[in-house]
C-alpha cells in the first residue's frame, strides 16, 4: 500500500518510529513535512522525504502562515503522491495540507488524521481558538479515520468539544505510544542497588518547567535522598535558563539526546521514571499517555505519575507504578520507601504482559490493515488494549 505521510517535524524521533511501523505493516510511505532542526534528513527510515520548510517551537503564527502557503501550493506534490491509497497527516496543521493535496491533486485516497496532542489553543474561547476548532471540525468531517494515542483525547476533547459521535462521525483507532520491537528485544537491565539516594530518570521531550523546578529543588534540598538524571531534547523556550538551572542543582545531570538503542541502559540506570507533565495542566498533559510510560514499563523502571490524570488512571487500571496525589509528594514517598517495598513495586511491573508496553510486527500489520478499513479495524486492532478500543468505538 502506497501511503503519503504528512508530518509536522521530520526530525521528531516519533515520526521515524511510526514509519518503521508502517513499513513493517506492509505500507510504502513517502514522507512530506516541516522540520524543526537546522538540517532536514534527505531520507527517513529508507523513505523519500520532502522538506516543506523550517518551523520553530512556540511560533504558532509562523507555522500557520507556512501551513497556509504550503496548502495553496499542494498541487506540486501530484507526481509524488498520485497513486497513494492513503494520505495520512500527523497533527492538525498537516491535516490541512494533506486535505488540500488530496483535493488539488485529484486523488481518491483515504484521509487519515493522526491527533497525538491537543494544543491548549484548541480549547480556548478566543477568536483564534474558535477559528482553529472550526477548521479542525470541518477537516474531521472530511477525514476517513481519526487516530489517537489516548482514550482521554476522545472522552475529554473530541466528543464533548468537537462533537465526535454526535454531528461528526469519523471512525476511530487507538494507537498507543508503545515501544516498537520487530524482533526479540533485550531483557530489562538489573536496577541500581535498592536504597537512597533513589535515582529518578526524566526521559524524552523535556518541556515542563514545573517538573524541572520540583526535581531540582528536591535534589538540592535532599541530595542524600534523590539523584535526577535527565535525557532527551529540552524545549529551551519553555525554561528561563535550562542549562544554568541544571548546573546549579547537585545530584541533577543532563545527558542530552539519545537513540532507541540507548533506552535499556538509560532506564536500567534509574529506579523510577518521572512520568509527570504540567506543560498544559488540566488539558493535554492530563489526557496523554506518554512514550516514557511504555518505555519505562518495557525496560523495568517504575513509572511515577499523578493519580488523577490519564497516566495515573492507566497505572491504577493495570496495577503497577507509583501514583501520587501531587508531584511534591515524591519526597515523602521516597523517605518512606524500603527495599522490600521497592522489590514489591518491581514485581508488580514484571507481572505485566509484554504487549502492554510493546508493539510487534503483528501490531504493525493491524495498523496498516486498519488504515484501509472503513471503521479503522477497531474490531481487531488495539495493540493489547482491546478494552480501550471498545471504549473508543462506543
Amino acid at each position: 500500500m502506497k501511503l503519503a505521510y504528512f508530518v509536522h517535524d521530520l526530525s521528531d524521533p516519533a515520526v521515524a518510529r511510526r514509519l518503521r511501523m508502517l513499513k513493517a505493516g506492509g505500507a510504502q510511505p513517502v514522507v512530506l513535512g516541516f522540520c524543526r532542526a537546522e538540517t532536514a534528513p534527505e531520507t527517513l527510515e529508507g523513505c523519500v522525504t520532502v522538506n516543506l520548510g523550517r518551523t520553530y517551537d512556540a511560533r504558532l503564527g509562523h507555522r500557520a502562515k507556512l501551513t497556509a502557503l504550503t496548502a495553496l501550493r499542494a498541487r506540486r506534490f501530484k507526481t509524488l503522491i498520485a497513486d497513494a491509497e492513503v494520505v495520512m497527516a500527523r497533527q492538525l496543521e498537516m491535516l490541512a495540507i494533506a486535505d488540500a493535496a488530496r483535493l488539488l491533486c485529484g486523488l481518491r485516497s483515504r484521509l487519515v488524521y493522526e491527533a497525538l496532542d491537543i494544543h491548549r489553543m484548541m480549547v480556548q474561547d478566543t477568536v483564534k481558538g474558535l477559528a482553529m476548532r472550526s477548521v479542525e471540525k470541518a477537516l474531521l468531517r472530511r477525514a476517513d479515520l481519526l487516530i489517537v494515542s489516548s482514550p482521554a483525547f476522545v472522552e475529554s476533547y473530541f466528543k464533548p468539544i468537537q462533537g465526535l459521535g454526535d454531528d461528526v462521525h469519523t471512525p476511530l483507532m487507538l494507537v498507543e505510544n508503545k515501544v516498537l520491537e520487530l524482533a526479540a528485544g533485550p531483557p530489562p537491565a538489573p536496577p541500581p542497588p535498592a536504597g537512597p539516594p533513589w535515582r529518578v530518570g526524566w526521559m524524552g521531550a523535556i518541556r515542563c518547567r514545573r517538573s524541572l523546578d520540583i526535581l531540582t529543588a528536591l535534589a538540592t534540598r535532599r541530595p542524600d535522598l534523590v539523584e535526577v538524571r535527565i535525557h532527551g531534547r529540552p524545549a529551551h523556550v519553555e525554561f528561563d535558563d535550562f542549562d544554568a538551572q541544571i548546573a546549579a542543582a547537585p545530584n541533577v545531570a543532563f545527558h542530552g539526546p539519545y537513540t532507541a538503542a540507548d533506552l535499556p541502559r538509560l532506564y536500567g540506570d534509574v529506579h523510577f521514571c518521572w512520568a509527570i507533565d504540567f506543560m498544559e495542566e488540566g488539558l493535554n498533559s492530563s489526557w496523554l499517555l506518554p512514550n516514557r510510560l511504555y518505555e519505562s514499563g518495557r525496560y523495568g523502571c517504575i513509572p511515577v505519575a499523578l493519580r488523577d490524570v490519564q497516566t495515573g488512571r492507566y497505572l491504577e487500571q493495570h496495577g503497577f507504578g507509583v501514583r501520587l496525589a501531587k508531584a511534591e509528594d515524591l519526597e515523602t514517598f521516597l523517605e518512606g520507601l524500603t527495599s522490600q517495598r521497592y522489590a514489591e513495586l518491581r514485581a508488580e511491573l514484571a507481572g505485566q504482559p509484554r504487549d502492554a508496553f510493546v508493539a510487534d510486527e503483528a501490531a504493525c500489520r493491524h495498523l496498516v490493515e486498519g488504515l484501509r478499513k472503513p471503521d479503522g479495524g477497531l474490531g481487531s486492532y488495539g495493540q493489547g488494549s482491546e478494552s480501550a478500543s471498545r471504549k473508543i468505538a462506543a
